[in-house]
């Protein structure tokens, strides 16, 4: 990809790839001393779970930022099965917003805010959404609210999206910079959206496959 195209997770592209899945198991990022958004932490829920690989790169990303900021994890592993509820879910508002719309048009647009169900890099354990937080663990403002729809904000909830205050524009430069750093992928309709070892990550880094498939 281009540092201007955007290529949505519906593309043909992204699913034409293969998946040569690595074996890396999904950890929880508590163990290893990063922080997870407090409501996030109820039994039974998934969110503290990526694979091994994706937590190594998110330390060495915390480990560049300047002082005084940290990563914040909203999200990680998310289930085959809740994915596809969340896609569906999306589409069923595009479709009463749209109604003149066609079925490829309401997936292809959906997918700007929610992965298809079969290649969504959140259930190969591959993506994380994550924020930026202060010393005192406050989240920062980035612009919008973590998971804001395109509709909703109006296009600024994406990563160069319009509308974006100065400061905000420059702290998410700041968390770009450190994950980019680290080797992981931005999403870019998702500020917040960033990934590695799956199907997108291999579209953005020129690799023949992907190293994470998924889960569960």
């Amino acid at each position: 990809m281009t540092a201007t195209e955007i290529v949505l997770m519906a593309d043909p592209k992204i699913a034409a790839i293969p998946v040569e899945d690595c074996g890396e198991p999904l950890v929880d990022v508590r163990e290893f001393g990063l922080e997870l958004r407090p409501e996030q932490v109820e039994d039974g829920e998934p969110y503290a779970l990526l694979r091994s690989g994706v937590v190594e790169r998110l330390l060495r990303a915390q480990d560049s930022l300047p002082d005084g900021l940290r990563l914040v994890i909203v999200e990680g592993y998310r289930p085959p099965d809740l994915q596809r509820h969340y896609f569906e879910e999306y589409e069923a508002e595009l479709r009463a917003l749209h109604p003149a719309w066609g079925a490829s048009r309401i997936r292809t647009a959906a997918s700007r805010y929610v992965s298809p169900p079969e290649i969504a890099p959140h259930s190969a354990g591959g993506a994380v959404d994550l924020t930026l937080a202060d010393a005192e663990g406050r989240e920062l403002d980035m612009g919008t609210r973590m998971n804001a729809s395109p509709e909703e904000s109006a296009g600024a909830c994406y990563t160069d999206g319009p509308g974006v205050p100065p400061e905000a524009r420059e702290r998410r430069a700041v968390l770009g910079a450190a994950l980019q750093g680290a080797g992981l992928v931005n999403y870019p309709t998702e500020w917040w959206h960033w990934s590695y070892g799956d199907r997108y990550w291999a579209l953005a880094q020129g690799e023949r496959a992907a190293l994470y498939g998924p889960q569960g």
